[in-house]
C-alpha cells in the first residue's frame, strides 16, 4: 500500500485499459471491435467501449467517427505514457516529505544497477550531462 500517495492520475490505469492502450498502439487505431479482436479474453462489446470511452476522458485517446463507429487513436506514444507516469511518481513521492529524495535515489540506482549496468552507466551520463547544462559543479 502507498501511503504517500495522494490522488490517482489519469496516468494510472488498471489491466483491461494498459491491454486496450497496448491494443490502441500497435495498431495505430482501433475501433471498438478491432480492440475486442486483439484482446486475451472476450469481453463484450460495450465493456470495451466503456474502457476505450475513459481512456478518452482521462485524454489518452483522441477519437472521431468514421460511419457508424468511433476510431480511438493514442495521443500519447508508449514512451510519452511511460514517462508521465515516471514523473507523477517521483513528484509524488518527493512531495510527501522533503526527506525522501535521498531514499528515493538510493532505492533507483540499486534497482537499476540489479537490472542492468549499462542503465547505471547512462544514468550517471544524464547525471553529468545535466550539471552541465546548469553549470554546476560535483
Amino acid at each position: 500500500m502507498a501511503i504517500w500517495r495522494k490522488r490517482e492520475t489519469t496516468l494510472d490505469l488498471g489491466p483491461r485499459e494498459v491491454e486496450a492502450m497496448e491494443i490502441v498502439w500497435r495498431q495505430g487505431g482501433s475501433t471498438v471491435r478491432d480492440v475486442i479482436g486483439k484482446m486475451e479474453q472476450t469481453l463484450a462489446y460495450t465493456t470495451v467501449m466503456t474502457t476505450l470511452d475513459r481512456l478518452y476522458k482521462k485524454g489518452l485517446l483522441e477519437r472521431c467517427k468514421r460511419e457508424r463507429a468511433y476510431v480511438y487513436v493514442p495521443r500519447l506514444t508508449r514512451q510519452e505514457w511511460e514517462r508521465s507516469r515516471a514523473e507523477a511518481l517521483v513528484a509524488g513521492f518527493l512531495g510527501s516529505r522533503p526527506a525522501a529524495g535521498g531514499a528515493l535515489i538510493s532505492c533507483l540506482v540499486d534497482a537499476v544497477g540489479r537490472q542492468d549496468e549499462a542503465l547505471l552507466d547512462e544514468l550517471e551520463k544524464r547525471i553529468e550531462s545535466r550539471r552541465a547544462e546548469r553549470g554546476t559543479k560535483r
